[in-house]
Protein backbone atom coordinates (compact mmCIF):
# COMPACT_ATOMS: atom_id res chain seq x y z
CA UNK A 1 0.00 0.00 0.00
CA UNK A 2 1.19 3.49 -1.01
CA UNK A 3 2.38 5.88 1.84
CA UNK A 4 -0.53 8.27 2.44
CA UNK A 5 -2.44 10.59 4.89
CA UNK A 6 -5.92 9.81 5.71
CA UNK A 7 -8.74 12.56 6.07
CA UNK A 8 -11.58 12.53 7.99
CA UNK A 9 -13.69 14.68 10.03
CA UNK A 10 -15.02 14.65 13.48
CA UNK A 11 -17.48 17.66 14.28
CA UNK A 12 -15.85 20.46 13.44
CA UNK A 13 -12.45 18.68 13.67
CA UNK A 14 -10.35 17.17 10.86
CA UNK A 15 -8.29 13.78 11.57
CA UNK A 16 -4.73 13.82 9.36
CA UNK A 17 -4.07 9.42 9.65
CA UNK A 18 -0.44 8.72 8.41
CA UNK A 19 -0.82 5.44 6.60
CA UNK A 20 2.60 3.76 5.78
CA UNK A 21 2.10 0.38 7.59
CA UNK A 22 4.90 -1.63 5.57
CA UNK A 23 7.31 0.45 6.94
CA UNK A 24 6.06 2.25 10.46
CA UNK A 25 4.26 5.00 9.12
CA UNK A 26 7.41 5.86 8.07
CA UNK A 27 7.81 9.67 6.32
CA UNK A 28 8.57 10.65 2.71
CA UNK A 29 7.38 13.62 0.56
CA UNK A 30 3.81 11.79 -0.26
CA UNK A 31 3.14 12.32 2.79
CA UNK A 32 4.51 15.71 3.40
CA UNK A 33 2.78 17.23 0.02
CA UNK A 34 -0.57 15.52 1.76
CA UNK A 35 -0.08 17.33 4.65
CA UNK A 36 0.38 20.76 3.77
CA UNK A 37 -2.40 20.62 1.09
CA UNK A 38 -4.84 19.19 3.86
CA UNK A 39 -4.09 21.48 6.06
CA UNK A 40 -4.89 24.17 3.26
CA UNK A 41 -8.23 22.82 3.14
CA UNK A 42 -9.01 22.94 6.86
CA UNK A 43 -7.51 26.68 6.95
CA UNK A 44 -9.96 27.45 4.37
CA UNK A 45 -13.28 25.63 5.54
CA UNK A 46 -15.26 27.66 8.25
CA UNK A 47 -16.55 24.13 9.15
CA UNK A 48 -12.98 23.05 10.47
CA UNK A 49 -12.10 24.67 14.12
CA UNK A 50 -9.16 22.56 15.09
CA UNK A 51 -6.57 19.29 13.10
CA UNK A 52 -5.53 15.91 15.44
CA UNK A 53 -2.37 14.39 13.98
CA UNK A 54 -2.40 10.53 14.28
CA UNK A 55 -1.08 7.24 13.15
CA UNK A 56 -2.03 4.29 11.59
CA UNK A 57 -2.26 0.95 13.51
CA UNK A 58 -1.30 2.03 17.21
CA UNK A 59 1.95 3.91 16.15
CA UNK A 60 2.40 7.46 15.47
CA UNK A 61 5.90 7.43 12.85
CA UNK A 62 9.11 5.50 12.64
CA UNK A 63 10.39 8.94 10.83
CA UNK A 64 12.39 8.48 8.20
CA UNK A 65 12.56 5.59 5.75
CA UNK A 66 16.46 4.19 6.11
CA UNK A 67 16.23 2.26 3.07
CA UNK A 68 14.47 5.26 1.37
CA UNK A 69 17.78 7.14 2.87
CA UNK A 70 20.27 4.78 1.72
CA UNK A 71 19.05 5.07 -1.52
CA UNK A 72 19.27 8.74 -1.51
CA UNK A 73 22.65 8.63 -0.69
CA UNK A 74 23.73 7.88 -4.72
CA UNK A 75 21.72 10.78 -5.82
CA UNK A 76 23.01 14.55 -5.44
CA UNK A 77 22.75 16.24 -1.90
CA UNK A 78 20.29 18.09 -4.12
CA UNK A 79 17.74 15.58 -4.02
CA UNK A 80 17.84 14.51 -0.20
CA UNK A 81 17.96 18.49 0.33
CA UNK A 82 14.93 18.68 -1.76
CA UNK A 83 13.10 15.81 0.41
CA UNK A 84 13.65 17.43 3.95
CA UNK A 85 12.46 21.00 2.32
CA UNK A 86 9.40 19.30 1.90
CA UNK A 87 9.30 18.01 5.36
CA UNK A 88 9.90 21.63 6.50
CA UNK A 89 7.12 23.00 4.34
CA UNK A 90 4.86 20.32 6.34
CA UNK A 91 6.18 21.82 10.12
CA UNK A 92 6.22 25.27 9.12
CA UNK A 93 2.67 25.27 7.37
CA UNK A 94 1.77 23.30 10.96
CA UNK A 95 3.24 26.15 12.51
CA UNK A 96 1.49 29.04 10.25
CA UNK A 97 -1.73 26.78 10.58
CA UNK A 98 -4.19 29.77 12.23
CA UNK A 99 -6.26 26.97 14.17
CA UNK A 100 -5.02 24.29 16.63
CA UNK A 101 -3.21 21.07 15.84
CA UNK A 102 -3.43 17.83 18.32
CA UNK A 103 -0.45 15.24 18.25
CA UNK A 104 -2.31 11.95 19.55
CA UNK A 105 0.56 9.61 19.74
CA UNK A 106 0.28 6.25 20.21
CA UNK A 107 3.74 3.51 20.01
CA UNK A 108 6.53 5.53 18.94
CA UNK A 109 7.48 9.00 17.68
CA UNK A 110 10.91 8.61 16.30
CA UNK A 111 13.22 10.87 14.04
CA UNK A 112 10.98 13.51 12.33
CA UNK A 113 8.48 11.84 13.73
CA UNK A 114 9.08 13.24 17.19
CA UNK A 115 10.21 16.50 15.27
CA UNK A 116 6.25 16.50 13.66
CA UNK A 117 4.79 16.00 16.87
CA UNK A 118 6.48 18.51 18.65
CA UNK A 119 5.99 21.01 15.79
CA UNK A 120 1.86 20.44 17.00
CA UNK A 121 0.23 22.75 19.61
CA UNK A 122 -0.38 19.91 21.98
CA UNK A 123 0.44 15.97 22.43
CA UNK A 124 -1.81 14.19 24.06
CA UNK A 125 0.20 10.58 24.27
CA UNK A 126 -0.32 6.88 25.50
CA UNK A 127 1.13 6.23 28.48
CA UNK A 128 3.65 3.67 26.66
CA UNK A 129 4.37 5.65 24.07
CA UNK A 130 8.15 6.26 23.47
CA UNK A 131 9.81 9.65 21.99
CA UNK A 132 13.22 9.35 20.65
CA UNK A 133 15.27 11.91 18.49
CA UNK A 134 16.87 8.85 17.30
CA UNK A 135 19.38 10.43 14.14
CA UNK A 136 22.42 10.32 16.13
CA UNK A 137 22.23 6.16 15.89
CA UNK A 138 22.54 5.78 12.47
CA UNK A 139 25.15 9.01 12.36
CA UNK A 140 23.00 11.78 11.09
CA UNK A 141 20.94 15.09 12.80
CA UNK A 142 17.45 15.81 13.21
CA UNK A 143 15.64 17.53 10.66
CA UNK A 144 12.04 18.79 10.99
CA UNK A 145 13.05 21.51 13.90
CA UNK A 146 13.43 19.19 16.09
CA UNK A 147 16.50 20.79 17.73
CA UNK A 148 14.61 24.08 17.92
CA UNK A 149 11.70 22.85 19.97
CA UNK A 150 13.71 20.89 22.50
CA UNK A 151 16.08 23.37 22.46
CA UNK A 152 13.31 25.77 23.45
CA UNK A 153 11.67 23.66 25.63
CA UNK A 154 13.74 21.92 28.04
CA UNK A 155 17.20 22.45 29.18
CA UNK A 156 20.20 22.20 26.95
CA UNK A 157 21.86 19.61 29.00
CA UNK A 158 18.76 17.41 28.51
CA UNK A 159 18.54 17.91 25.06
CA UNK A 160 21.90 17.17 24.42
CA UNK A 161 21.56 13.70 25.97
CA UNK A 162 18.01 13.25 24.09
CA UNK A 163 19.64 14.31 20.51
CA UNK A 164 23.50 13.49 21.40
CA UNK A 165 22.65 10.00 22.47
CA UNK A 166 19.54 9.02 21.11
CA UNK A 167 17.85 8.17 23.90
CA UNK A 168 14.57 7.12 24.52
CA UNK A 169 11.66 8.86 26.67
CA UNK A 170 8.44 7.46 27.68
CA UNK A 171 5.54 10.02 27.45
CA UNK A 172 5.14 9.86 31.21
CA UNK A 173 8.33 11.91 31.85
CA UNK A 174 7.75 14.19 28.73
CA UNK A 175 4.59 14.77 30.74
CA UNK A 176 6.33 15.37 33.58
CA UNK A 177 8.62 17.96 31.63
CA UNK A 178 5.31 19.84 29.76
CA UNK A 179 5.77 18.46 26.64
CA UNK A 180 3.13 16.06 26.82
CA UNK A 181 0.16 17.63 27.46
CA UNK A 182 -2.45 14.59 27.99
CA UNK A 183 -1.87 11.11 29.17
CA UNK A 184 -4.22 7.97 28.08
CA UNK A 185 -4.19 4.39 28.02
CA UNK A 186 -3.42 2.24 25.16
CA UNK A 187 -5.24 2.74 22.41
CA UNK A 188 -6.74 6.51 23.91
CA UNK A 189 -4.90 8.90 22.91
CA UNK A 190 -6.78 9.59 19.90
CA UNK A 191 -10.28 10.03 21.83
CA UNK A 192 -8.55 11.85 23.71
CA UNK A 193 -7.46 14.22 21.18
CA UNK A 194 -10.88 14.76 19.77
CA UNK A 195 -12.22 15.15 23.24
CA UNK A 196 -9.27 18.50 23.73
CA UNK A 197 -10.04 19.72 19.79
CA UNK A 198 -13.99 19.75 20.87
CA UNK A 199 -13.31 21.93 23.59
CA UNK A 200 -11.28 24.58 21.85
CA UNK A 201 -13.56 24.00 18.76
CA UNK A 202 -16.29 25.80 21.84
CA UNK A 203 -13.81 28.74 21.67
CA UNK A 204 -13.60 31.94 19.12
CA UNK A 205 -11.13 30.54 16.33
CA UNK A 206 -10.14 34.01 16.25
CA UNK A 207 -9.07 34.17 19.60
CA UNK A 208 -7.26 31.22 19.29
CA UNK A 209 -5.57 32.48 16.04
CA UNK A 210 -4.13 35.42 17.73
CA UNK A 211 -2.75 33.28 20.72
CA UNK A 212 -1.05 30.94 18.40
CA UNK A 213 0.45 33.82 16.52
CA UNK A 214 1.66 35.32 19.53
CA UNK A 215 2.90 32.10 21.68
CA UNK A 216 4.63 31.49 17.93
CA UNK A 217 6.52 35.35 17.79
CA UNK A 218 6.95 34.90 21.82
CA UNK A 219 10.87 34.12 22.06
CA UNK A 220 11.98 35.83 18.89
CA UNK A 221 10.60 39.63 20.32
CA UNK A 222 11.54 41.70 22.64
CA UNK A 223 9.29 42.45 25.87
CA UNK A 224 8.47 46.17 23.90
CA UNK A 225 7.52 43.98 20.46
CA UNK A 226 5.68 41.87 22.07
CA UNK A 227 3.55 44.07 24.24
CA UNK A 228 3.41 46.17 20.72
CA UNK A 229 1.63 42.97 19.38
CA UNK A 230 -0.21 41.82 21.96
CA UNK A 231 -2.02 45.24 22.01
CA UNK A 232 -2.69 45.18 18.34
CA UNK A 233 -4.30 41.57 18.61
CA UNK A 234 -6.54 42.53 21.87
CA UNK A 235 -7.88 45.65 20.27
CA UNK A 236 -8.46 43.77 17.31
CA UNK A 237 -10.29 40.97 19.09
CA UNK A 238 -12.14 43.22 21.00
CA UNK A 239 -13.89 44.56 18.19
CA UNK A 240 -14.51 41.21 16.21
CA UNK A 241 -18.22 39.96 16.71
CA UNK A 242 -17.01 37.30 19.01
CA UNK A 243 -15.90 39.41 21.69
CA UNK A 244 -19.52 40.77 21.79
CA UNK A 245 -20.98 37.11 22.20
CA UNK A 246 -18.29 36.50 24.50
CA UNK A 247 -18.72 38.55 26.76
CA UNK A 248 -22.53 39.11 25.89
CA UNK A 249 -22.29 35.44 27.51
CA UNK A 250 -20.47 35.52 30.41
CA UNK A 251 -22.31 38.32 32.15
CA UNK A 252 -25.69 36.79 31.53
CA UNK A 253 -24.46 33.02 32.23
CA UNK A 254 -25.10 30.93 29.43
CA UNK A 255 -22.72 29.24 26.67
CA UNK A 256 -21.35 31.28 23.98
CA UNK A 257 -21.67 30.45 19.96
CA UNK A 258 -19.03 32.05 18.14
CA UNK A 259 -18.72 32.49 14.40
Amino acid sequence: MPAEIKSRSEGRTMVLTISNPAHRNALGPAIYVAGVEALGVAESSAEVRSVVIAGEGGIFSAGGNLQRLLDNRREPPAFQAEAIEGLHSWIEAIRAFPKPVIAAVEGAAAGAGFSLALACDFIVAARGAIFVMAYSNVALSPDGGGSWSLARALPRQLVSELVMCGERIGAERLHELGLVNRLTDAGDAQDEALALASRLNERAPNALASIKELLNDAQANTLSRHLDAERDHFVTNLHHANAGVGIEAFLHKRKPQYE
